[in-house]
């Protein structure tokens, strides 16, 4: 069983949005079993009701400013978002072989993979403005590709929104009836990190599954299309897509207004 610690820094920022609601976030230190786990919370605090949490799953850079970024921009939306850390101790790439290096080393056991998962969920629900009864996730890159093997394995989640992510499976494939949440995915026409090949076959084993799913290709997107500091890297795959960025994350909150009625 997963043991759970979890710590509360200060308050490190606040900001004041434009319909006057104050979007507070705070770093929580916590742990997945012995290793380290930083991760990012923002809320609104001005919400009088519990809102549905979301976590948000970070690119394969680790919790960088851009997971950080997408947490606020939940709060914005409506919802509680909490950015985790899946490689430990807040670990962040600026070279991709590092960043490749930092992916395998966490997926490498799927047992650990579930078990950071299921410890940030913890700390999610715990927290006193999440309605714990609706819960969603969005996933960037790696963090989608984490996302949807979650939704794979039956992870008790309403709604998965994942952006250029890898969608092989990492593992069996969706068994029919075992994935929970709707899905929406995001993909780039011009990602070849992320080839037409893999879109369809990801189709197949969804419809296969009986999953309720949508999946949206966006013409000359590349991949990291939502990341403003993609390619800055020296990586011709990705590039930032401003039109792609806006659209995708509209219908991603279309739909987890439909799931969660708000």
């Amino acid at each position: 069983m997963t043991r759970t610690m979890l710590t509360v820094a200060a308050v490190s920022l606040t900001l004041v949005g434009a319909a006057r609601a104050e979007v507070k976030m705070k770093t929580i230190d916590y742990r997945q079993g012995d290793t380290p786990l930083k991760g990012f919370l923002a809320w609104d605090d001005t919400a009088k009701d519990k809102r549905p949490g979301v976590l948000v799953v970070h690119e394969f850079w680790g919790l960088n400013q851009h997971a950080r970024n997408q947490a606020v921009r939940l709060v914005k939306a409506g919802y509680v978002g909490f950015a985790l850390d899946m490689f430990g101790e807040g670990k962040v790439a600026t070279h991709p072989k590092d960043a490749r290096a930092f992916a395998q080393e966490a997926t490498k056991d799927p047992d650990v993979v579930r078990a950071r998962f299921d410890a940030a969920m913890t700390i999610l629900k715990a927290q006193p403005e999440v309605d714990a009864s609706r819960i969603g996730v969005v996933g960037y890159c790696f963090g989608g590709g984490v996302a949807l093997d979650m939704a794979r394995a039956g992870a008790d989640i309403d709604a998965v929104a994942t952006f250029h992510g890898a969608l092989a499976p990492h593992g069996e494939p969706a068994q029919k009836g075992k994935v929970k949440p709707r899905i929406f995915v995001a993909t780039g026409g011009a990602d070849p990190m992320v080839p037409k090949e893999q879109v369809d076959a990801f189709r197949k084993e969804m419809k296969d599954a009986g999953a309720n799913f949508q999946v949206v290709t966006y013409p000359n997107a590349k991949h990291s299309f939502t990341n403003p500091d993609a390619g800055k890297a020296g990586m011709d795959a990705a590039a930032y897509n401003a039109e792609a960025d806006k659209q995708s994350w509209k219908a991603a909150m279309k739909m987890f207004r439909e799931v969660f009625g708000s």
